[in-house]
């Protein structure tokens, strides 16, 4: 599905689960792939309100991660209660979890990684090795002609996602999915610059400043290297916890073996944030 444009002044959208208990915020990866977390902030919704904004999209300006961080500010401070929101990442919404608890110390509770992306070039390349190691000659050149097929950048970016869904899977279960809009040109402009940014060695090192809990939830199945890149952060996060499961990809809330006990799991523990 394509997403609508957003001029600098468009004001995010954002939706809403659950009317009581403590907030937390829900962030989307990609770049570019919004609304696919909404069953994450379904699954949240009964013990906490939940709010899952949709990034901003690409139009007038070139996106940049400080984009995104004021952005998810004013997020922020609109829900703000006597208690700071918590901050519930996957993949890129991990990173831009850690980058605004990096920006904005005291603002948050917690953070909760899901899937969370790479911070080295190491990490990076040892995910494009998994990937292409899965990779049949059929799918192979499925991918090789999405240009041709889908002509369109957006629709293209939402076709190559739905080919390597299940190479980043272990058994994935359907009933609860929900597809992405995607921003092929805000997922471009937006990943340049935290590549930019590491480049320039702003992450991960920037993530000495963040005081919150931190706890990554990760798949073995998963071909961002779990281990690898809580080795990157662990440096800058003495704090961080990480828990990993056997049968499970980049997408725990879709795998059959583990939905259940993630769920439990990321519950329980934003809860326990909440009370210390």
């Amino acid at each position: 599905m394509r997403r609508p444009r957003n001029s600098p002044e468009t004001v995010l959208h954002i939706r809403g689960y659950g009317s009581t208990g403590p907030d937390v915020i829900v962030l989307h990866g990609g770049p570019g792939a919004a609304g696919y977390m909404a069953p994450v902030a379904r699954g949240l919704a009964a013990p906490f309100r939940v709010l899952e904004p949709f990034q901003r999209g690409s139009g007038g300006e070139p996106l940049t991660v400080a984009r995104h961080v004021a952005d998810l500010h004013e997020v922020v401070t609109s829900c703000a209660g006597e208690v700071p929101p918590a901050l519930v990442g996957h993949s890129w919404g991990a990173m831009l979890a850690l980058c605004y608890a990096a920006a904005h110390p005291g603002s948050v509770t917690s953070l909760a990684l899901i899937g969370c992306g790479t911070f080295d070039p190491a990490s990076r390349q040892r995910m494009r090795a998994i990937r292409q190691a899965r990779m049949t000659d059929p799918v192979r050149a499925r991918v090789e002609r999405l240009a041709e097929q889908y002509p369109d950048p957006d629709e293209r970016l939402c076709a190559q996602a739905r080919l390597v869904l299940p190479l980043d899977s272990y058994e994935l279960e359907y009933t609860d999915a929900e597809p992405a809009t995607c921003d092929a040109r805000a997922h471009e402009e937006t990943w340049q610059d935290m590549m930019r940014l590491q480049e320039a060695g702003v992450y991960p090192a920037a993530f000495t400043a963040i005081d919150a809990p931190v706890l990554m939830l990760h798949g073995a199945v998963d071909p961002h290297p779990g281990h690898m890149i809580e080795a990157s952060l662990r440096a800058y996060l003495p704090q961080l916890e990480y828990r990993e499961w056997e049968c499970c990809g980049h997408y725990p809330w879709l795998e059959k073996a583990v939905r259940a006990e993630f769920f439990t799991v990321l519950r329980d523990w934003l809860a326990r944030q909440i009370e210390l």
